[in-house]
């Protein structure tokens, strides 16, 4: 018990460190939004009552924005605003009058089953591109594939939206180009949303098993009589797959973003198109929602990485709570082996 309790200690500080800092970013995601919405030129209010409101009086205008609190100092609204979202009111859409919370969570399950499949094909088609420009043997093909990355993230969206489109919906008529019925109408959306985030998944996981492969456990690997498969999947990528991991939030995070690009071009309801829409009619309370549920979707990501982490290799909580221990190591002792030495 006394040997598990101090390891109990770090494990604990290590979590509320990373609790702390989500906490802090979805602060910062709300104070940035609110300062930047506010600071736009337009009025919201006049959006609403139709561009100039030259066929509302002043006194309608006044009573709208009383209504929606945008009378009072920006430092009122900011505490007033805060307030809500402590409490679970994230305000009403100026546009529409509804709760933002509804208007949100109606667009949550369409952008979650689009977004979920693109992650899969995302790590499906980046794992299967970095695994074999790494194993062949072949340096053209090799060449090639580690080719495909940087032309995947260069390749714009909304681009191979449409080619996509024009392929597989027009000339092929395979997938509709547009609408969200059925598992067919999400193909061409996730295709076109997972390109980018493989492209990423590849280039890092690439070389990350490039390290791995020259490491002394693959030699001692190959000593044993393990065979090129073996070394890689077995061996080589159990290592490789953890700097990957880290970049999950991230990853999350960019299906979230181009949601809105998709989501426009194939005419798809959800968070895209909100946001699309609330930006354009500066729907202020729907896009600090919209704001605070990205935010929050990347903090929770994130912290499951973290917390992941280390079950996967517990020299993180070492290293992240006493990072002088670490450094006060003497000099010839020997560094913590590899997780594959273990399995080997």
């Amino acid at each position: 018990m006394s040997a598990l309790s101090p390891a109990r200690g770090v494990l604990a500080r290590y979590v509320a460190t990373r609790l702390a800092q989500a906490l802090l970013v979805l602060w910062a995601a709300y104070t940035l939004s609110f300062l930047v919405l506010y600071a736009l030129p337009s009025d919201p209010v006049a959006l609403l009552a139709g561009g100039d409101a030259t066929d509302i009086s002043p006194e309608q205008l006044d009573a709208l924005r009383q209504r929606y609190g945008l009378d009072q100092p920006l430092w009122v609204q900011y505490l007033l605003h805060l307030r809500g979202i402590l409490s679970g009111d994230l305000g009403a859409s100026i546009s529409t009058g509804r709760p933002v919370v509804e208007v949100i969570g109606e667009a949550i399950p369409p952008t979650a089953q689009l977004a979920g499949l693109a992650l899969i094909v995302a790590v499906l088609l980046g794992a299967g591109i970095a695994i074999a420009a790494t194993l062949t043997r072949s340096h053209r093909l090799s060449a090639f594939l580690l080719a495909l990355p940087p032309l995947g993230v260069a390749v714009p969206s909304f681009w191979l939206g449409l080619v996509l489109i024009q392929w597989f919906s027009f000339q092929i008529p395979l997938f509709p180009a547009m609408g969200d019925k059925g598992f067919t109408a999400l193909v061409l959306p996730a295709i076109t949303l997972a390109v980018p985030t493989s492209a990423a998944i590849a280039q890092l996981l690439s070389k990350s098993l490039t390290t791995a492969l020259g490491e002394p456990y693959i030699d001692t690997a190959w000593a044993k009589g393990a065979g090129r498969v073996r070394v890689h999947l077995g061996h080589a990528l159990r290592n490789a797959a953890l700097p990957a991991l880290t970049v999950t939030g991230l990853v999350v995070g960019q299906l979230l973003s181009g949601t809105v690009v998709t989501e426009t071009v194939f005419s798809r309801p959800g968070i895209g198109r909100v946001t699309a829409l609330a930006v354009q009619q500066q729907d202020v309370p729907v896009v600090q929602g919209i704001v605070l549920f990205a935010a929050a979707v990347f903090v929770l990501t994130t912290l499951a990485v973290d917390l992941l982490y280390p079950l996967l290799d517990p020299r993180i909580v070492l290293s992240s709570a006493s990072p002088r221990r670490v450094r006060r190591r003497p000099a010839d002792a020997t560094a913590p082996a590899p997780l594959e030495t273990a399995a080997l």
